[in-house]
């Protein structure tokens, strides 16, 4: 299915090292605005920091691709000291391709992370490598984001992942 949701989250920092190698999964294509932070923030959202800490001692390997501009990716990257591919062009393939490259690790060992349907969730079918789908931060306000998100709808998971369920 090619919007085929692996597992769904509120944040992106209760994805945990555990849960990741239950999936099979040692490294995250992970998604800029929205997942990471608030559009067009300079910050991380809160708790990102520590969560992206613990992914690292835990050898999980990230790397950001968003559509945005290097402008925008580049210095929020580099704060975290993560590789980026910016210009992704998701939901085609393009950036998530250029990601692998970079990780060096197999399709079946990595996951996307995001918050948007038509652009993460279909880019990483389209791709081949698993989803996790995290709600967006907080909801956009301008009118093409509010169409965007009400056709979404339909597609929103209906459950979201609970460690007590997967034991």
């Amino acid at each position: 299915m090619r919007l085929g949701i692996t597992a769904a989250f509120r944040r992106v920092t209760e994805i945990t090292p555990d849960i990741l190698k239950k999936l099979g999964i040692r490294g995250l294509i992970l998604d800029l605005d929205n997942t990471l932070t608030t559009h067009d923030n300079p910050v991380p959202g809160d708790g990102v920091l520590d969560w992206l800490d613990v992914m690292k001692k835990n050898n999980i390997r990230l790397i950001i691709v968003s559509n945005n501009h290097p402008p925008r990716v580049k210095p929020f990257a580099d704060m975290l000291g993560l590789e980026f591919v910016s210009e992704g062009k998701k939901p085609l393939t393009k950036g998530f391709k250029e990601a692998v490259e970079k990780m060096g690790l197999p399709k079946k060992y990595i996951a996307a992370v995001g918050d948007q349907i038509f652009t993460d969730v279909l880019g990483a079918g389209l791709f081949g490598v698993k989803m996790l789908y995290v709600d967006p931060i907080e909801h956009e306000k301008t009118t093409f984001f509010k169409v965007k998100r009400k056709c979404e709808k339909p597609f929103l998971p209906r459950k979201y992942y609970n460690e007590q369920e997967k034991k």
